[in-house]
């Protein structure tokens, strides 16, 4: 279908808000999206009409519940362009599907001395987990070296990927950089001397077309809220293969075969990872969320918001004393922008910016290694998706200069 901003930006709800009488600017994406009505409108008919636990009812409303869930669940699988839906995993969050990959395969599968390899820009819940797992196992951390403008090279990349390497996590997309980091060239570096890949997809999945296959990762791990869906809930996908040793890190119904005094066997892949009873409403949500992705056209969405950025570049640069993070050009980076301006706090930039009806985000961003690394405490983080508007972006430009006129 043709892309039309405006017709999309008519079923989103809260688009029809004002701030202080202005109207809302929502340029905080990457925190977290805006919901369409059709995803809304999912949740409630499913509250309304389907309500009921899955997968242990004969009854209608619980195999009714239990279809939406499992439909979800192949929605999924084929977004991402899986083998089979069963290596789709329903998590809580992107944070709780890297974590599951942690501490359900990385801890029994890593040795001492091993090396995990990742990035100073990597979000919290990507280097946090992983800090744990090499204190439990022996094995140690080391980190690529970015270029100034946060940008991984072929150089680095195959100064760092020795046979030393076991495992490497890296984001898909720079939460904070918003650099398009070239996974599917570490996966292939990555595999030839043995290593397995984990990518954390958050900034990536909602904004531009994933395959898996293609990419050649061994796991990939997004959240629902920032592909337009409800919080609460995320998806792991993961290789059978390594799915199958893979542990729970979760115990209670539903993740059983069989039950004895002193001991169990676990239920099938995937439901041996999704303990207890899952946000059904969140997972039907998220379905409803791919559905309208799909209909707009993931190669569409991606188009406009190159153009976004790109124009925004642009603008951003002609500010005087305004530093952007990350790559300069647009087709290197996805659609955010983190920067400082010289002599003014972060704190005051996004205040200021919200007196005028725009929402950005300021402060480390879950990347305290990264603000270190670049010397500076925080920064203005601006985040656009498929129903911002250049001129929502213009109005973003001329805020900037006009906080510089007040906080100076």
């Amino acid at each position: 279908m043709s892309f039309d901003v405006n017709k999309i930006r008519q079923d989103f709800p809260i688009l029809n808000r004002k701030i202080d009488g202005k109207p809302l600017i929502y340029l905080d994406n990457a925190a977290t999206s805006q919901k369409p009505q059709a995803v809304i409108d999912a949740i409630v008919a499913y509250y309304q009409t389907h309500n009921a636990n899955i997968h242990r009812g004969i009854h209608t409303l619980s195999e009714e519940a239990t279809q939406l869930y499992e439909n979800t669940r192949k929605k999924t699988a084929d977004f991402l362009g899986a083998r089979k839906p069963e290596e789709t995993i329903f998590t809580s969050g992107a944070t709780a599907a890297l974590n599951l990959v942690a501490f359900g395969w990385a801890v029994n599968y890593l040795e001492e001395g091993d090396i995990i390899l990742t990035a100073l820009s990597e979000h919290h819940s990507n280097l946090i987990p992983w800090q744990n797992v090499a204190e439990r196992t022996g094995a140690k951390l080391a980190f690529f070296a970015l270029t100034e403008n946060g940008e991984l090279t072929e150089e680095e990349l195959k100064t760092k990927i020795t046979e030393h390497v076991k495992l490497i996590v890296i984001a898909h997309i720079s939460n904070v950089l918003g650099t398009i980091f070239p996974v599917k060239r570490i996966c292939e570096l990555a595999h030839a001397v043995g290593a397995k890949v984990v990518v954390d997809g958050a900034q990536a999945a909602p904004h531009m077309r994933v395959n898996v296959q293609s990419l050649g990762c061994d796991f990939y791990a997004f959240s629902a809220h920032k592909m337009l869906g409800p919080t609460g809930v995320g998806v792991l996908w993961g290789k059978m293969e390594l799915l199958e040793p893979m542990e729970p890190t979760v115990f209670g119904g539903g993740m059983i075969d069989t039950v004895s005094p002193n001991c169990a066997t676990w239920a099938e892949i995937p439901y041996r990872f999704e303990a207890g009873t899952p946000n059904i409403a969140g997972v039907v949500g998220l379905g409803a969320a791919i559905d309208y992705v799909q209909t707009i056209g993931m190669q569409n969405i991606e188009h406009h918001e190159q153009e976004l950025t790109a124009h925004t570049l642009r603008q951003l640069t002609t500010i005087e004393g305004l530093r952007i993070l990350g790559p300069k050009k647009a087709q290197a980076r996805a659609g955010l922008v983190a920067f400082t301006v010289r002599g003014i706090h972060p704190h005051d930039i996004s205040a200021v910016l919200n007196s005028a009806g725009i929402a950005v985000r300021s402060g480390h961003h879950c990347t305290m290694p990264l603000h270190k690394e670049l010397e500076i405490p925080a920064s203005t983080r601006a985040s656009w998706y498929l129903y911002n508007t250049k001129e929502e972006l213009d109005k973003l430009v001329e805020a900037i200069n006009e906080a510089k006129k007040i906080l100076r």
